[in-house]
């Protein structure tokens, strides 16, 4: 082993090479927890299945609306398929809670009663799902999609209960807009 004055020079050589490998392991960590929390926000807004025509206000689903809620969640009900919904938001109204029902039995969450306000209920989601999937079943899809998007639905667009909406929020980037029927 070298002593004296040789060995005392090596490191100092050296102190400036560790330095600048810690600071490179350092930011890649920090680039790796940005990336992971930039997630895509999924939502899939529903509008109410149909309702049985009457004199109340909140009337309960038709059977044509049981059988459409029936089908929305035999669309999503993979709990175990990536990308699965993990929460599912309705209106206060019975009509919103019963299309949701089947779906929120089949994978086993429960449905959260958000405000009848469409701008609160997507903050409220967006505060608890970052970077999951969301569904929204609400009585004015038109306006959901309003406040994800900034997109104004032409008219009519609530009145339509076989479409779905598909809206993809990157906490980097622009919101894209889907709309299926099923």
């Amino acid at each position: 082993m070298e002593t004296g004055p040789a060995a005392r020079h090596r490191r100092p050589f050296l102190a400036p090479i560790w330095l600048t490998a810690l600071a490179v392991l350092v930011v890649a960590v920090i680039a790796l927890v940005v990336y992971r929390s930039a997630g895509t926000t999924m939502f899939i807004v529903v509008p109410a299945a149909e309702s049985t025509l009457g004199s109340i206000r909140d009337a309960p689903l038709s059977p044509e609306g049981e059988l459409r809620a029936d089908q929305l969640a035999q669309l999503f009900a993979s709990a175990a398929a990536p990308g699965r919904v993990v929460a599912i938001y309705v209106s206060s109204m019975r009509r919103t809670q019963q299309t949701a029902a089947p779906l929120a039995m089949r994978l086993g969450i429960e449905p959260v009663v958000a405000a009848d306000s469409a701008d609160a209920t997507v903050a409220q989601a967006l505060r608890a799902h970052r970077g999951e999937t969301v569904m929204i079943v609400s009585s004015s899809p038109a306006e959901v999609v309003k406040a994800l998007t900034g997109i104004s639905m032409p008219q009519g667009a609530d009145d339509d209960p076989a479409s779905l909406y598909i809206v993809s929020d990157p906490l980097l980037g622009s919101t894209g807009l889907v709309e299926l029927h099923y």
